[in-house]
């Protein structure tokens, strides 16, 4: 653990494991009991980390929403909200998304070798390109991370994300809200595509915690004894 942050991947899904489902607009699976819940997570990580498809389809923010919580991380002398992480292998991201244009904290993009000068031309000045290997290599991700300071990372999507981390043994804790509804379109994201995954049926993850949301259900799993320290 001392080479990598601890790492959480948050999720929420429907019941038959969606977490979109294929048309444009962007579907809302948990309430504002589970988003204030998410928010409050948001808060207490240093980075949080999307993949770039998911800044392609969903445009995020990925700031802090409580004023609240934005002055108490001030408070304790760190950004409003929590440092901006994504991962491409081609550049092709626009620097005007809001990713990448909204709050004052710092963007840093892991780009694979080959991509590297293409994605510093066209990002500028909106994020800071990192060398992420060739092929990207996440172990060589988290690893620098944590020599900037990461010790708490939020891993929020979207399914390319979830199944890399997870199959790279990269997880220690899953967030996971179950959505009371289906989707059932084969065309629709999953939370994770296949892979090999170390927790199989002979290394079952532990529950930690199983509490009720409104009509969702958050299913709280650890994957490793690793410490869930807070941020700096």
């Amino acid at each position: 653990m001392a080479d990598r942050p601890y790492t959480l991947l948050s999720v929420a899904a429907t019941v038959d494991g969606y977490i979109d489902d294929a048309t444009p607009e962007r579907l809302l699976l948990s309430n504002d009991a589970d988003f204030d819940r998410v928010d409050e997570e948001r808060a207490g990580v240093d980075a949080i980390l999307v993949g770039s498809n998911t800044i392609r389809a969903d445009n995020p923010r990925l700031l802090v929403r409580s004023a609240d919580r934005r002055a108490a991380r001030t408070a304790r002398g760190l950004p409003a909200s929590p440092l901006k992480v994504t991962i491409t292998g081609r550049g092709d991201l626009d620097p005007q998304a809001s990713f990448f244009t909204t709050g004052d904290t710092d963007k840093i993009v892991y780009a694979a070798a080959g991509s590297v000068d293409k994605t510093r031309e066209r990002l500028a000045d909106a994020a800071f390109v990192v060398d992420g290997g060739d092929p990207l290599d996440l172990h060589r991700v988290v690893a620098d991370l944590a020599g900037r300071g990461v010790r708490r990372l939020m891993v929020e999507g979207g399914s390319t994300m979830h199944t890399q981390f997870l199959a790279a043994d990269l997880v220690d804790e899953i967030q996971l809200v179950v959505a009371p509804f289906f989707v059932g379109d084969p065309a629709a994201p999953r939370f994770v595509g296949d892979g090999v995954f170390p927790h199989g049926k002979d290394k079952r993850m532990r529950l930690a915690e199983a509490r009720t949301i409104g009509d969702c259900v958050l299913l709280r799993y650890l994957l490793t004894t690793a410490t869930p320290f807070a941020s700096a």
